[in-house]
């Protein structure tokens, strides 16, 4: 099967029968990007179709392309995600991108829920309360990280500490903790997440070893970085890649 007919059988299979709406306008920019994404992209690496779907979301969330977030949330229900997964997978760009971006995102995916009569809310995956936020974060943050999290939490100026605290209570206690998805899956998002945003190349070092630590190994990272290409361009996926061999040079 060459590229054009798995273009073809893969659209289908991502958005039923549906043609784009530049389809009868910009035909010819239509076959490059149908043919690249959905007949060269989605099949290169190890990547399974829900985990592409998952970084299409949160890619999308990310750079605010918000029509083609709402087609690619019912791409996902039609690949198998559920309503959970797909929530969970937008909430945990919100300490990335914030809160603005992050609820403009939520309301695309509420409306296509709506849409295809899914009752919400949904249910809670949350799995914290105040009292244990900041320690149940710290144990994730030191299992993505090791042991230089606390370090770095001692040596941090005692007008920043607050900071530190926050990324434990917050981005770690409040949303990697969540149910929903699994700790592998979230780090593997953050860094795609982290990657769509450019200029974040220091976080985006530090997530690829946190992915190591946490069992990604080095082709999966890659895959996830090349399927986010067709949405985030070359300069911020060589960007990415570079980092990834920093990391983890090549043998």
């Amino acid at each position: 099967m060459d590229r054009v007919e798995k273009s073809r059988e893969k659209f289908q299979q991502l958005f039923g029968e549906g043609v784009s709406p530049i389809h009868s306008t910009d035909p010819d920019l239509q076959d490059i990007l149908s043919h690249f994404i959905f007949g060269e992209v989605f099949y290169q690496g190890n990547l399974d179709d829900k985990m592409r779907e998952l970084i299409t979301l949160v890619v999308l969330t990310t750079n605010q392309t918000l029509p083609q977030l709402k087609a690619h949330v019912s791409a996902a229900l039609n690949v198998g995600l559920t309503p959970v997964e797909i929530k969970e997978a937008v909430y945990q760009c919100a300490p990335y991108i914030g809160f603005p971006k992050t609820l403009n995102a939520i309301h695309e995916v509420n409306e296509v829920f709506k849409a295809k009569n899914i009752p919400l809310p949904i249910e809670s995956q949350k799995s914290v309360d105040e009292d244990s936020r900041f320690q149940k974060g710290l144990d994730v943050q030191v299992e993505i990280f090791g042991d230089v999290i606390k370090k770095m939490q001692e040596s941090t100026p005692s007008n920043q500490k607050h900071i530190q605290k926050y990324l434990s209570a917050f981005c770690f206690g409040d949303f990697y903790t969540r149910g929903g998805l699994g700790l592998k899956t979230r780090e593997l998002l953050t860094l795609c997440i982290i990657t769509a945003l450019g200029g974040a190349e220091s976080q985006v070092k530090a997530h690829v070893q946190g992915n190591k630590n946490v069992g990604n190994d080095k082709e999966t990272l890659i895959a996830a970085i090349t399927h986010c290409l067709p949405y985030i361009g070359f300069p911020r996926t060589l960007n990415a890649l570079a980092c990834v061999n920093e990391m983890i040079p090549e043998n």
